[in-house]
């Protein structure tokens, strides 16, 4: 009964506080970054929000917010390689193809190590890595072994880097908080991939929503899943708050 108070609180009472404007930064080929910056309060700490392929930041217009409530900043990132969604575009990703710039999947591993450095500019608590699909996978890679990091939320991730990198053979040891949401499809293929990640540090969520909501667009409201993950992801963050 207590989670579902604290749930009922989070999606019904008006947020309020905070600041939201367009940042920018550096990755470190020199590839600026566009990023939306939610300021709750300096000394709070960060949730770095990254999108799935073919998307911006807009992936999170709807679901930064409501982090907001738990306590902490967001900081939601247009990567390297994207498009459009919820009506904004990935700024990030048109000038890397605009100053042909490397925009492989993989390479949006340095917009993720960016976003770090730059949340160290507000304050220096470790960060919590928020991905969908392959962000997903890459917050769960540069996560491991990072003292930046405390813990990674991956939504559907998956092995999008073969042959350069197994995401498997990267998560031995994984050594943070993990949240992992799976679609029941993808359930066996993902757990396969957490093989060598310890038992002890991860949190899965399994729902039964179809390729549509791929990702971290399951946390939008138009999901009939939506309200039963964030409670899920809301457990999560209780226990490593």
């Amino acid at each position: 009964m207590r989670y579902w108070i604290v749930f009922f609180l989070l999606f019904f009472l008006k947020i309020s506080g905070f600041c939201q404007h367009k940042v920018t930064f550096l990755a470190s080929d020199s590839l600026k970054i566009t990023a939306d910056l939610y300021l709750n309060n300096y000394n709070y700490p960060f949730i770095l929000l990254f999108h799935q392929n073919g998307y911006s930041r807009g992936e999170y217009a709807e679901i930064a917010g409501k982090l907001l409530n738990l306590g902490y900043n967001c900081l939601a990132v247009d990567l390297r390689t994207g498009g459009k969604v919820n009506y904004i575009r990935n700024e990030t990703a048109f000038r890397a193809q605009e100053k042909n710039t490397s925009y492989k999947l993989i390479d949006s591993k340095k917009d993720i190590l960016a976003a770090i450095e730059y949340a160290g500019k507000y304050n220096e608590k470790p960060v919590i890595l928020f991905g969908s699909s392959h962000s997903a996978s890459l917050c769960m890679i540069v996560g491991n072994n990072n003292k930046r990091v405390n813990a990674v939320v991956a939504f559907c991730p998956g092995e999008y880097f073969e042959p350069e990198i197994s995401v498997k053979d990267a998560l031995q040891d994984f050594d943070k908080p993990l949240f992992v949401s799976s679609s029941e499809n993808e359930y066996e293929y993902i757990m396969e991939m957490l093989d060598y990640a310890p038992v002890r540090t991860r949190t899965i969520y399994k729902h039964n929503e179809g390729s549509e909501s791929h990702g971290a667009k399951i946390l939008w409201e138009s999901n009939k899943s939506s309200k039963e993950c964030w409670l899920e992801l809301l457990m999560f963050f209780r226990k490593i708050k």
